[in-house]
């Protein structure tokens, strides 16, 4: 157990964090790779495709072989490219909309996040994904088991539990720790209040950097620790091992 305090909000990652990385790489880029032939074709000069299509370079949007082959390259080298983040975000829609795409959770996530968000704790969540993605995906998580509902997992939003959704178009790159300042200050919070938790090391570094504090998170499926890693930062495996200590004048102050 890790015991925090002067901690009145928390920031969370997603991927590798509170949710399976195979989730996403196994499920939701190659869902988005593939139904991108048929949007391209069927809404190529729609109006509620054109900001998606527009926020990438000229070369790529003059024909949709063309945007289909930039975005078929920028996803195998898996570059968290802005633009791409948008059009998954909405080629994904259609997925968690229809049921084809439910949202996977670690067991301790939604518990938890609803027993912090109970005891007065501010909650945001900060993705390279498009904040359109982040809303679809906390939108649609899965509860029970597939077929309790006509053959279609029944879903929770847990949207409400979030007050901030930051990527890297508002926030900025997630390694850099202008970013986490930007967050506190949009939040209206001092650095040093907020707790960020991410699987990855360098987004960890930059938000200490920033002067947050922060915890690496090991989930199953993530890519393996150095000793270095170990060493240089906190480590937790679930949400469960985090202890947020109350301030004891705000005890006082609601006793």
């Amino acid at each position: 157990m890790v015991e925090l305090k002067g901690v009145t909000t928390i920031v969370l990652d997603i991927e590798g964090t509170i949710c399976p990385i195979a989730f996403v790489k196994d499920v939701l880029y190659p869902y988005a790779l593939t139904s991108l032939p048929s949007v391209l074709e069927q809404q190529w000069d729609s109006s509620d495709f054109s900001p998606y299509k527009s926020a990438f370079p000229r070369e790529a949007q003059a024909s949709s072989a063309a945007l289909l082959e930039h975005v078929q390259q920028l996803s195998a080298s898996d570059v968290k490219d802005p633009a791409l983040k948008k059009l998954q975000g909405y080629l994904w829609r259609t997925g968690y909309e229809s049921g084809s795409i439910v949202t996977p959770l670690f067991p301790d996530v939604a518990p938890r996040l609803k027993q912090w968000k109970d005891s007065g704790l501010r909650l945001a969540i900060f993705s390279s994904g498009s904040v359109e993605a982040q809303k679809l995906f906390s939108k649609y998580v899965g509860v029970g088991k597939e077929g309790e509902t006509g053959g279609r997992q029944k879903t929770e939003d847990l949207n409400p539990l979030f007050e901030g959704n930051y990527d890297t178009i508002n926030a900025g790159p997630k390694m850099e720790k202008g970013s986490y300042e930007l967050i506190a200050k949009e939040m209206g919070l001092k650095v040093e209040e907020i707790l960020f938790l991410s699987d990855n090391v360098k987004e960890i570094q930059a938000a200490k950097e920033a002067g947050m504090q922060a915890l690496l998170v090991d989930r199953p499926g993530n890519a393996p620790l150095t000793e270095d890693d170990l060493k240089t930062h906190t480590l937790v495996q679930s949400l469960d091992e985090v202890e947020i200590v109350p301030n004891i004048a705000d005890v006082l102050m609601n006793a």
